[in-house]
């Protein structure tokens, strides 16, 4: 009887274990349903921690926090090598404005790293700064200013210096601009470097419009919207709260904006005006029109129309470097980072003639040299502005534009030939090459088109000599010294004697009036990669 109990008891434990486990898995089943009607998708902790964290920080946080998921994208560089100049006397390429790679850096190196090999591009480190060269004397929209000398890392060979300087535009004589911000407000601009320095950033360049000007704001997230239809500059009130109600959310329709930006400006476009969409992101397109080749014909067309690009980056860990710039390169207008409300005023105040109004489009330059005093050569950075040498002289090829008060600096390294050794012009089986004799280094030439022009025209007047081996001027030894840091910072197999100590060297002595302190900071900036590099 006593086991029959037993038994009966284990018995209605085990019924009593089942149906608590019944309540128990209706229970949850329950409150699933109930989480589900405010979230499209159930989430495990670890999954939930992830989206606090990301909408709190930005995607940058996450990845700073765990590690991973930063997806900034950089395209590889394969640097100019040394060529020929009896086989290879022309070097064409188109000029470059951007700036994006050094403030790109600089926030690197801020942050105690130094930058990826590919975030370092020569070309934009030496044109982020200004250089005093005159301005031009005749209707030509530039000048040229030619400069030779030692190099600094290689005694044995030479540095050429080849500098434009845009004519500066009074703003008050500036034409009226008809400019449409294209807003990137996705989830993943919720940072305090992303949309709230974004939002600054404008805000200081709508206090540099007035009454002929035009604003509209378009933003882009699951979906593209107009937030302001077009508004006089002078009205700035309106301008101002229509930033201030800007929140990020949702994911990046980055063509559908694009397309609703264009569809703006041509709107509102201004015959003769500056027409313009600054399109401000942390770089990411990942709905909508996401391939780049829709993208850039969508632009490439839009431009062919009078409608301009200006590309603006923001923020970490999400930048698409390579994908801006060219946007920003297809669609005639410059790229650049914004780190800082500092670098918001330099872009977007202080050189806001230069960001917002062309002078000239599709400048190419190129450099002949003369095999008899140069026996090779070496462009240092433009990598991605190479062009054939036939593109010179074509005129649908697109290449660089300058605005007003630009300046564009390249160097060359040059291996100069040696005077007691006759050039070797046999090597070929079919021509027999015959040197001018010429006591010049190389000749320069310039192509550009006007803004609204379809025809090139011609700058050819210019010639390099023994003569300017002179004492270098503070444009020259600074410009140098940003080379150096660059070569530095790629490793390149080029850099020879190339040392920290030098080049700040070498920039402390060409640092200059700098009054708006970018050269010190430079200086700081080297100081710091010597620092790191240990």
């Amino acid at each position: 009887m006593t086991k029959t109990r037993g038994i009966k008891s284990i018995s209605i434990f085990l019924v009593l274990v089942l149906i608590l486990s019944v309540l128990t898995m209706v229970s949850c089943k329950k409150s699933e349903d109930r989480t589900s009607n405010y979230a499209p998708n159930t989430m495990t902790q670890a999954e939930s921690q992830m989206q606090n964290i990301s909408v709190r920080y930005g995607t940058e946080g996450y990845a700073e926090k765990v590690g991973e998921y930063n997806t900034e994208e950089y395209n590889r560089i394969y640097e100019n090598r040394f060529l020929d100049a009896l086989s290879s006397p022309l070097s064409t390429f188109s000029i470059d404005v951007d700036t994006a790679s050094y403030s790109n850096i600089r926030r690197f190196i801020t942050d105690g790293q130094l930058p990826p090999v590919d975030a370092v591009r020569i070309e934009e480190m030496i044109n982020y700064f200004s250089y005093q060269y005159p301005q031009p004397k005749r209707n030509d929209p530039f000048s040229i200013t030619t400069e030779i000398g030692k190099c600094p890392w290689n005694e044995e060979n030479l540095l050429v210096m080849v500098g434009l300087q845009g004519r500066e535009l009074d703003t008050k004589d500036a034409p009226p601009s008809n400019i449409v911000f294209l807003i990137d407000v996705s989830g993943s601009m919720n940072s305090p470097d992303k949309l709230p320095l974004l939002k600054s950033a404008f805000k200081l360049l709508v206090d540099e419009l007035d009454e002929k000007d035009r604003v509209s704001i378009v933003v882009y997230a699951g979906a593209a919207g107009m937030v302001l239809e077009p508004t006089s500059g002078d009205n700035k009130q309106k301008i101002m709260d229509a930033l201030n109600q800007l929140e990020a959310g949702g994911s990046t329709a980055g063509g559908e904006g694009i397309q609703l930006a264009y569809k703006a400006a041509k709107q509102s476009f201004i015959k003769g005006g500056n027409n313009r969409v600054i399109l401000a992101t942390d770089g990411d397109f990942n709905v909508g029109i996401s391939s780049e080749g829709e993208l850039t014909r969508l632009i490439e067309k839009k431009r062919e129309e009078g409608v301009f690009l200006t590309v603006l980056s923001f923020g970490k860990g999400n930048l698409k470097d390579s994908k801006m710039e060219q946007l920003a390169d297809k669609g005639n207008g410059s790229y650049a980072y914004i780190d800082s409300i500092m670098e918001a005023k330099k872009v977007l105040v202080n050189e806001i003639s230069s960001t917002l109004y062309t002078i000239a489009k599709d400048v190419k330059l190129q450099v002949e040299f003369n095999p008899a005093k140069v026996k090779s050569y070496r462009l240092i950075g433009y990598e991605n502005r190479r062009l054939n040498n036939e593109d010179f002289d074509d005129d649908t090829k697109d290449a660089g534009e300058m605005g007003a008060g630009h300046t564009v600096t390249a160097l060359y390294e040059i291996v100069p030939a040696d005077n007691s050794e006759k050039p070797d012009t046999s090597g070929l089986k079919y021509q027999d090459v015959t040197l001018t004799n010429s006591s010049d280094w190389m000749s320069v030439r310039f192509r550009y088109k006007d803004p609204d022009g379809s025809e090139s025209k011609l700058i050819s007047d210019n010639i390099i000599n023994g003569d300017l081996l002179l004492k270098q001027s503070d444009n020259f030894l600074f410009a140098s010294a940003v080379g150096e840091f660059g070569m530095l910072l790629r490793g390149s197999e080029y850099k020879g004697k190339s040392s920290y100590d030098q080049l700040i060297e070498r920039a402390k002595a060409a640092k200059g009036k700098d009054e708006e302190g970018y050269r010190s900071e430079f200086i700081r900036l080297a100081e710091t990669a010597k620092l790191l590099s240990r």
